[in-house]
């Protein structure tokens, strides 16, 4: 274990330790931290609260990452939100920092952080500051609401469900009311109705329900402000000569004032010109047209012609026959509304008369031009008068809303420091040090574990994209195994270092079992897989295996080949017994020759035959050669076996060697969103720990022999027995061992010659 400290330059000292009591006014000296070596790195440990309120000043190059996603990894989502404090998906250092300090600010001592479990008793908060009493308080606060008077521990499941009593409370804060929250007051509960209806609603955040904000009830209550003023000014005196009368007086007049309009002007074009009265009123083949269908008095053509006959004495009917049916209603209504109560009862109106009219109805006629445009406007006065005067209860309700929104940034502020409290250790075991990982605690980036090929691999990581993700992972030289899962319909891809054993049997297409951190099973199926070696001893056996697999793969060959061959001779074979009956084809084609003679098929070459013997004669001398050599080695055939062993596995093995040197989890874990600040080794003897392959438990007995094991027997002993003899045999004939042999036994000779 070594101690250090970080650099006063790169790193200012606060004046003060947030969560102690007190500041020092002066300059204290940098705080000593703790550090242990695993992964090739050293790693800073966490021994008091003090570690965590000064954390800041921890130099951030030896922090072991520098982002981590806050999906994808084992770790509440909830608490990587609330520490994300930009909304990215990704925490860094600096928001790690951020909520060290703003958790050590409302507490009274920072070892509390320490402690885990998600427990917090009002003694921890700090009483003596704003942001820890405000906590102090709304704790009690919650705690009386759910009836625990007496106790002064908080818990985070007496929080995490305040959606539900939020919900059941008159104001929850949201600044949203519904016609529930109006309660017993009728008149205030149709206003939010009716608000609603013409101005929309918004959801309540914690019920769900419609409701009425704040920026609809003002644009509600202004309309109805609006109308109400221009209801107001109707009173004048000016404006309605017929009283309450003159609004339905106007009305009538307005309906029908185009129509009469047009009347008086085509009867002043006829008094000018009586030619014009003919083209004036409707022509023979407009009322033609009219008569091929079935008629209806309000029909729109009949509703164009004039009101009535146009004559130059411009005299318009209030009445009768001679009247537009199209308009007998609407003219009766002006008649009765209009006309009646200002000229008197008229049969037929005349052009001054109804100028006259319009002037006493032209104030009232502009007043009612002047009607607000809104969705009140149709409402009457005293509903428009009736919506105003819950215009302060209204604002009141809100406001009362507004006022809970208080208590709810505290409850956040509360589920938050809890939050903290169990998870803030986790999370800097995981990402300022890798203390879970190499203390094999579980990871938070640990997927889960592995089961395939006989062994368990625990490290273990969610893949979004495969081939992007091996790009990269692809560097820690480590054997990955890239593996789709799926369980009840769900799928999810997940890759496997394998550190130990070996690789022999991994390839795409194998099956497993994968078991996430919660326990659940999934199949899992090598989908890519990234060969590397796992150990020196497993190289060592490669070239051996590569060996023996090119041997196999050229015998293979060259039985199909014969295999085909001998096909193609015993199909020849069996097409000339089959037509063994019949006369040859091919006599006419025969060559000249002695009669009788037969031609002679497949005779053996003798040439050939002196070549294959000479090829066999070098190739024996060339061997009987080296094995003679390495017989004259005497004692160092023992060196000569291993250095042949050693020319043959040690390339590989120092291959091997080197990738072991370098394997890394930094990349694996950069592939996957993290950003790795070292280079975090996974050494042998840790990928042995990850990668565990099966062992019969200690204390086990086999209880009986493996009866289907390979039977060499004695036939196998004969065999080698058999390949000594005539290699000793061969070597004697050749007089490759008259030097090695006594005297007495070269070419069966005597010590004394005889």
């Amino acid at each position: 274990m070594t101690t250090t400290s970080s650099s006063p330059a790169n790193n200012p000292i606060p004046a003060g330790v947030p969560g102690t009591h007190g500041t020092h006014s002066a300059p204290r000296q940098p705080h000593r931290w703790q550090f242990i070596r695993a992964g090739g790195v050293d790693q800073v440990v966490f021994r008091s609260g003090e570690d965590i309120a000064l954390i800041a000043e921890l130099d951030q190059k030896l922090w072991v990452a520098l982002a981590c996603p806050t999906r994808g990894i084992d770790f509440d989502p909830r608490t990587l939100d609330l520490i994300d404090s930009d909304g990215d998906g990704r925490v860094r250092p600096p928001e790690v920092i951020a909520a060290c300090q703003w958790a050590c600010e409302r507490l009274r001592s920072a070892d509390v952080l320490l402690a885990g479990g998600g427990t917090l008793s009002l003694d921890d908060l700090d009483d003596t500051r704003s942001p820890g009493a405000d906590l102090a308080r709304e704790g009690r606060r919650i705690l009386d609401l759910l009836g625990k008077k007496d106790a002064n521990t908080l818990t985070l499941a007496d929080i995490s469900d305040r959606g539900e009593w939020l919900a059941s409370m008159r104001f929850n804060g949201d600044g949203v009311v519904t016609p529930q929250t109006a309660g017993d007051d009728d008149a205030l509960r149709a206003a939010i109705e009716e608000a609603m209806r013409t101005h929309g609603s918004t959801p309540d955040r914690h019920e769900n329900r419609p409701g009425l904000d704040r920026a609809r009830a003002e644009a509600f209550m202004a309309e109805a402000k609006a109308v109400h003023e221009w209801y107001a000014q109707g009173d004048a005196e000016a404006l309605l000569p017929l009283g309450e009368r003159t609004l339905a007086a106007t009305e009538a007049m307005r309906a029908v004032a185009a129509k009469v309009d047009d009347f008086f002007a085509r009867c002043r074009v006829a008094a000018y010109d009586v030619q014009a009265v003919a083209a004036l009123n409707p022509s023979a083949e407009a009322y033609d047209a009219l008569s091929g269908h079935t008629l209806d008095v309000g029909a729109p053509p009949i509703a164009e012609l004039p009101l009535a006959p146009v004559t130059p004495s411009r005299s318009l009917p209030l009445r009768g026959t001679s009247l537009n049916p199209a308009w007998a209603d609407a003219m009766a209504a002006f008649a009765r509304d209009a006309v009646a109560p200002l000229l008197g009862e008229l049969d037929a109106l005349e052009e001054e008369q109804w100028q006259a009219l319009r002037r006493r109805l032209a104030p009232c006629e502009a007043w009612m031009e002047a009607r607000p445009a809104n969705a009140l406007s149709g409402l009457s006065r005293d509903r428009v008068d009736a919506l105003l005067a819950t215009r302060d209860a209204l604002f009141a309700l809100i406001a009362e809303d507004e006022a809970a929104e208080h208590h709810n940034r505290l409850l956040v502020d509360l589920e938050k420091l809890l939050r903290l409290q169990r998870d803030l250790r986790v999370l800097l075991h995981n990402f300022v040090s890798f203390k879970a990982f190499y203390q094999r605690e579980g990871a938070i980036f640990q997927a889960g574990t592995l089961y395939l090929d006989g062994r368990s691999c625990e490290l273990t990581v969610h893949v979004q994209d495969t081939a992007r993700h091996a790009a990269l992972a692809g560097l820690a030289k480590t054997c990955l195994a890239y593996c789709d899962c799926t369980r009840q319909g769900q799928k999810m891809s997940i890759v496997a270092a394998f550190t130990a054993g070996d690789v022999d049997f991994l390839f795409v297409g194998r099956n497993g079992v994968f078991y996430d951190r919660q326990g659940r099973d999934w199949d899992a199926t090598i989908t890519r897989l990234i060969e590397n070696p796992t150990s020196v001893a497993q190289a060592f056996f490669a070239p051996y295996k590569k060996f023996v697999r090119l041997v196999e793969e050229q015998v293979a060959k060259r039985a199909a080949a014969s295999e085909a061959g001998s096909q193609s001779a015993l199909q020849s074979l069996a097409g000339r017994v089959a037509t063994a009956d019949q006369p040859a084809a091919t006599d006419a084609a025969k060559p000249p020759g002695r009669p009788g003679a037969t031609p002679t098929a497949g005779r053996v070459d003798v040439g050939t035959v002196a070549a294959i013997g000479v090829a066999l004669g070098s190739i024996s001398a060339v061997l009987v050669g080296i094995f003679g050599k390495f017989i004259d080695l005497g004692q160092w055939i023992p060196v000569a076996l291993a250095g042949i062993v050693i020319a043959i596995s040690g390339p590989s093995m120092l291959i091997a060697w080197l990738k072991l040197r370098q394997r890394s989890l930094g990349p694996i874990l950069d592939a996957s969103g993290w950003a790795i600040n070292g280079r975090m080794k996974v050494n042998v003897r840790l990928g042995g720990l990850l990668s565990q392959t099966a062992r019969v438990p200690p204390g086990a007995k086999r209880i009986a022999a493996d009866p289907y094991r390979e039977r060499h027997g004695l036939a196998g002993v004969l065999a080698a027995v058999c390949i000594v003899g005539m290699g000793v045999v061969l070597a004697w004939r050749m007089d490759w061992l008259d030097d090695r042999l006594p005297p007495r036994l070269q070419h069966g000779t005597t010590i004394s010659g005889q």
